[in-house]
């Protein structure tokens, strides 16, 4: 899909959903920031550390989560960088924290095929997993995170 056509469907957009996919693209970028930076210094700003946020259901925020994690998604595909799990963990994260919603995000490590160490991150919010579902039950939970609102 060209340039042009990219375009022309983004600004076919109503607003709210325009806005959104500025925003994640934003924080997309900010989570690649922080991945450069040595964790210690970031690890601060993810929440308490090994600590979870509650798993209860709360309904009015289903539709919030749905279209974070719609638009996490859909804008990580189409940044000029890499948006791997981490990255897009802590956009959803940064976007659920402006909405006041709690979240935990999850560091897990594995071993590949070939025997090698691999690691994956994912965010969770409530009982819904916002980024990274489809690949965590590999993973050994090492740390967390809790992102709790005020």
């Amino acid at each position: 899909m060209g340039f042009i056509h990219k375009l022309r469907t983004f600004v076919s957009l109503d607003m709210k959903t325009m806005l959104l996919f500025i925003e994640a693209f934003g924080y997309l970028a900010w989570g690649r920031v922080l991945i450069s930076v040595p964790f210690a210094k970031v690890a601060p700003s993810l929440g308490a550390a090994m600590q979870e946020t509650s798993e209860a259901r709360y309904e009015p925020d289903i539709a919030v989560l749905t279209r974070v994690h719609d638009a996490i998604r859909i804008a990580s595909r189409h940044t000029p960088w890499d948006s791997k799990c981490l990255v897009r963990a802590i956009a959803a994260l940064k976007m659920l924290e402006r909405r006041q919603i709690e979240s935990t995000l999850y560091l897990g490590i594995a071993r590949d095929d070939s025997r090698q160490m691999i690691a994956h991150a994912w965010l969770r919010s409530g009982p819904f997993y916002i980024t990274g579902a489809e690949e965590m039950s590999r993973f050994e939970v090492v740390g967390t995170f809790a992102k709790h609102v005020k």
